[in-house]
């Protein structure tokens, strides 16, 4: 199950950065963490104040285009990991090969899911 409560308490709950996308973890105490350090939280309010007057919707997000190419390279890396357990798997692989090639997939669709 890939949802980010499944089997977790709700204390135990990691967050990710609205800026950069890093794990952050839910503080018992106060309210929520929205980004994982201070430049974060500045460059979101940067980039909420360069969208003011433009029409573009505050929650949007502006990525360059090497930031979209960056992206774009890291998602066909974690696609190339998944064919590659798949691949394992029609082959009959041992469990410890499927083991280290599904934490490799997990590493990189971790690295994908940041915008930046």
């Amino acid at each position: 199950m890939c949802s980010p409560w499944s089997g977790r308490n709700v204390s135990d709950r990691r967050l990710s950065c609205l800026w950069c996308g890093r794990e952050i973890a839910d503080s018992e105490v106060g309210r929520r963490r929205r980004y994982c350090r201070q430049s974060c939280r500045q460059r979101a309010y940067e980039h909420r104040k360069s969208l003011e007057g433009t029409g573009i919707p505050e929650d949007s997000v502006v990525l360059s285009a090497q930031e979209a190419a960056d992206l774009a390279d890291r998602w066909f890396a974690a696609r190339c990991a998944a064919e590659d357990v798949a691949t394992a798997v029609a082959e009959g692989a041992d469990s410890a090969e499927l083991a280290q090639l599904t934490d490799t997939l997990v590493a990189l669709t971790k690295d994908a899911e940041r915008l930046r």
